[in-house]
């Protein structure tokens, strides 16, 4: 089964640039990465801190059985309502360095919107390393619940 979620990596480019189509208003699906309530349904973590605003922060943490297997923080360094946000991402207890992420948000119709996301990485061979991992099935799985989650909480 084909991913709704693209991921495109670039051979020797530490970037990967992520795009996926919603059938969602783009005030809605700009609403899945501001309202931490819909961020922790969605993504199925717990939101700690979730500061949108310059220089804000945010903090996600992920538990099973009492114990964490997830946790990520990050800065956000600008946030532009409906259009963009810019951020750090940094996942903890773990060897990857810090990335940068440019989300950026596009009405395509009264209807359907598109997410864009470029991730820059420290080097290519942790932008490689990321990909190895079940990554674009995770994320293409976690923007299914986004698509699904807003369309039952807005009928």
């Amino acid at each position: 089964m084909e991913l709704k979620t693209k991921i495109h990596a670039e051979d020797n480019k530490q970037e990967i640039i992520i795009t996926r189509t919603f059938d969602l208003p783009l005030e809605l699906l700009f609403k899945a990465y501001e309202e931490p309530e819909l961020v922790a349904q969605w993504m199925g973590t717990k939101v700690l801190q979730l500061e949108n605003r310059q220089h804000g922060s945010w903090r996600y943490e992920t538990a099973h059985e009492g114990k964490v297997v997830f946790a990520a923080n990050g800065v956000i360094l600008e946030f532009v309502p409906d259009q963009r946000i810019t951020r750090t991402f940094q996942m903890e207890n773990s060897n990857f360095p810090v990335q940068l992420e440019f989300l950026e948000f596009e009405s395509l119709s009264p209807a359907s919107s598109r997410l864009r996301m470029q991730i820059i990485f420290k080097s290519v061979a942790f932008r490689d390393q990321l990909l190895q991992m079940p990554f674009a099935a995770g994320l293409s799985m976690a923007h299914d619940r986004l698509q699904d989650v807003l369309t039952l909480n807005n009928k």
